[in-house]
């Protein structure tokens, strides 16, 4: 796997290193006279670090050459060395104010999100033997994205300035809340995080939190959005930068739509818990890593049906099931 690819003589693309299956997340170093931007930087790894500065050596330059940290989102991937830069760079962090809120409510004080996550997957049928694994995993990334930074809020629909040109700030919600794209109209690049990826879907979780209560909802909104942009290359957070932005926003959009379907259909007989829709759409056989998201990701299309009228709820001794309404 080569570590740096040069896109349009000033975007490198970064393929950081994950213990996961995605392998790697995409980080982008934009040149600018007056230094770097760093999108992204990745997780907090032994594995990551030395990445970064096999990659600082290669290009010929230093922490301090880095004049800002940008994150499309909060996520761990994404997220999980912003501070451990800032110690080493001085740069500011700079994220939206939603983003914002989610790093304080999953790794600040209290951790108060895991608890409330744990207390919601409860409640929609995760077996009870897979609480404290479940607790485990998710505190295990504590450490992933520490140390954490002093954070710089980007306003959302402005400019902002990315190595030497200005990029439209774009609120893309649905696979993070407060995620960003970054536009520039003069060469028709986006960068777009992990909202719009080739080849596979975005993970879109419901979270507690009050903060987007229908997150797929929110994602195909933003994906309608986004399709009337004009995109002659996006620079992804997984996967390789591509050729066919609009198109694969219509293919995501099909994607869930056809899922929808599918888990309307598996609600037609009879009451089903998240936990048992999650286990006939994902598999039997799902880590913990994998089941977290998988989980999420069912209870965000359920909410969906819910919202649209084509669900009732019901408790049945605490647990929530979903039946379709025929």
């Amino acid at each position: 796997m080569g570590l740096i690819t040069l896109h349009n003589e000033s975007i490198h693309q970064i393929k950081v290193p994950l213990p996961f299956p995605l392998r790697w997340v995409n980080s982008y170093l934009i040149r600018g006279k007056n230094g770097f931007t760093l999108i992204d930087p990745g997780l907090h790894t032994e594995a990551s670090e030395q990445c970064w500065e096999q990659v600082l050596q290669e290009l010929g330059i230093v922490y301090r050459d880095i004049e800002q940290i940008v994150l499309t989102h909060h996520h761990p991937d994404h997220y999980g060395l912003a501070g451990w830069f800032q110690e080493r760079s001085a740069a500011p962090v700079r994220m939206s104010s939603i983003g914002y809120e989610q790093v304080r409510l999953l790794w600040g004080e209290g951790q108060p999100m895991t608890n409330s996550l744990l207390t919601l997957f409860q409640a929609h049928g995760l077996p009870a033997e897979l609480l404290h694994p479940m607790q485990t995993h998710m505190d295990e990334f504590v450490a992933m994205v520490s140390p954490q930074p002093q954070v710089t809020l980007i306003p959302i629909g402005e400019l902002i300035r990315l190595g030497d040109h200005d990029y439209e700030t774009i609120h893309t919600p649905g696979h993070a809340a407060g995620h960003v794209c970054f536009y520039r109209e003069e060469t028709k690049e986006m960068l777009c995080g992990d909202h719009v990826i080739p080849q596979i879907s975005p993970n879109i979780s419901y979270l507690p939190g009050g903060i987007d209560e229908n997150p797929l909802g929110s994602f195909l909104q933003s994906l309608h959005h986004m399709s009337s942009y004009d995109v002659d290359w996006a620079y992804p957070g997984h996967r390789e930068p591509f050729q066919t932005f609009s198109r694969r926003t219509l293919e995501l959009i099909d994607h869930h739509e056809a899922r929808l379907a599918t888990m309307r259909q598996a609600l037609i007989a009879v009451p089903r818990t998240t936990y048992e829709v999650c286990r006939e759409t994902f598999g039997e056989r799902l880590t913990l890593h994998q089941l977290r998201f998988a989980l999420s990701e069912t209870l965000a299309h359920l909410i969906y049906l819910l919202d649209t009228g084509d669900l009732k709820r019901s408790d049945q001794e605490g647990i929530v099931h979903f039946q379709a309404i025929r």
